[in-house]
Formats: C-alpha cells, sequence, structure tokens
C-alpha cells in the first residue's frame, strides 16, 4: 500500500470519479475537491502528499490556486488539464506546478507520474544509499542525497521533473540522450506526446540554471535527436 495522500482537484465528476478509483486500487488513499476554494480549505487542512489539479474550475483558474499554495507549501501539484498549449503548460509550471499531464490522459501514465513524485518525495525525505553525493559542474552543483540543486550557492527551486532531468543529464554529463531515453527515464515509458513535453520542460529549467537560455552552456539540444549536458569549466 502507498499510503499517500493525494487531494483530487476536479470539477467534471466522471473525471474525477475515474482518478479516485484509480487511486483506490492503487493503495492511495485520497480527498476530493470540486472547486478552487475548497481546494485550497482541504489543501491547508488535511496536508496533502500530493495534489492532481484541473486547471479549468468553475470559481477560479488552477494557476491562481498554485500560487495560493506556493504562498505557503511545497506540497507537489500536478495539473492534469485540457488545455495543451506550451504556453498554458509554462504558465502553469512558472506558478509552481510541478508536472503536467493533457488530458485525456491514460491511467497508466498517470500512476507513471506519480511514481516518478512519489520517488522525489521518498529523497526530500531522506534520499537513497546510492544517491549520497555531489556533483558539481561550473557554478551548478547537485546534491543527490538531500534532493537539492545550487548555482553559484543558491538553492534553485525545481519541480520534480526538472530534478530529475537535472540529475540524469548530470550522470551523463558529455553524452547525447536521445528523446526515447529520457522519457522512458523520467516517466517509464515513451508516449507520443512527452517530446512536446520534455520541450517545455527543458525551456523552463533552462530558465533557472542558464544565465542567458537563448545561448545555453550547460544544456545543448541536438535537434532531432535530444540533449547532452556540457562540462563547464
Amino acid at each position: 500500500m502507498n499510503k499517500l495522500l493525494i487531494l483530487v482537484v476536479e470539477d467534471d465528476t466522471s473525471v474525477r470519479n475515474l482518478i479516485t478509483t484509480t487511486l483506490k486500487a492503487h493503495g492511495y488513499r485520497h480527498q476530493t475537491a470540486a472547486n478552487g476554494q475548497t481546494a485550497i480549505l482541504e489543501a491547508s487542512s488535511y496536508n496533502p502528499d500530493i495534489v492532481l489539479l484541473d486547471l479549468g474550475l468553475p470559481d477560479m483558474d488552477g494557476v491562481e490556486i498554485i500560487r495560493k499554495i506556493r504562498s505557503w507549501s511545497n506540497m507537489p501539484i500536478i495539473v492534469i488539464s485540457a488545455r495543451s498549449e506550451d504556453n498554458d503548460k509554462i504558465v502553469a509550471l512558472d506558478a509552481g506546478a510541478d508536472d503536467y499531464l493533457t488530458k485525456p490522459f491514460s491511467v497508466e501514465e498517470l500512476l507513471a507520474r506519480l511514481r516518478v513524485t512519489q520517488r522525489r518525495l521518498a529523497i526530500m525525505q531522506g534520499g537513497t544509499q546510492e544517491e549520497k553525493s555531489t556533483f558539481t559542474n561550473g557554478k551548478l552543483m547537485l546534491d543527490y542525497g538531500a534532493g537539492c540543486a545550487y548555482m553559484d550557492g543558491k538553492e534553485l527551486h525545481l519541480t520534480p521533473i526538472e530534478y530529475k532531468l537535472l540529475c540524469l543529464l548530470s550522470k551523463h554529463v558529455g553524452k547525447v540522450l536521445t528523446h526515447t531515453y529520457i522519457t522512458q527515464e523520467i516517466w517509464g515509458r515513451s508516449w507520443e506526446n512527452d517530446v512536446a513535453s520534455l520541450r517545455v520542460y527543458m525551456a523552463t529549467l533552462r530558465k533557472k540554471i542558464e544565465s542567458e537560455p537563448d545561448m545555453p552552456q550547460y544544456i545543448q539540444t541536438h535537434i532531432g535527436v535530444g540533449y547532452r549536458m556540457l562540462r563547464v569549466e
């Protein structure tokens, strides 16, 4: 049993029932909210381990909810939304969302995203024996044991996906990692829309670690192939 508490914020009854039934079948506990006000109240009252958040709620936009929760908590927030444009994803991620899942979605994909976030939580709460070490590249430093990243001594506020991407690239510094390899490592398998999602996450990650995102020093794009972390002196 996972025993994590998931807050499901979704006004569509059928989608909410699908998610909660899936969670229950896989050992997760859950609370539900059908609007933004209830979501904020539930989040503050129950302090869930993860929030699954729809953006199109009847009383407020989901991005506003993300900002409100981020004003007092770092609980992981996975957006589940029909909004599929890159700009919508970037706005939600910049507001503080940790992951973004586009409707319609498969149950397997939802569970994979939850597993990724759960592993991130485990690292934050104590780490794993094999990852109690650090990585330094130029002004970038990763503390695998603590689950933290720093640029020029200042901690970076990364989403779980951004952090896992940075760790993956750092452990293969100098090597080109293909889109397929990266998506399989990050999400457990390669979905057709994950390459587009990967571009979004790389864009937000670069904004946080590169002094000039349009002229990246740390992460190099190999068009049509994948990405590579460069060794910085």
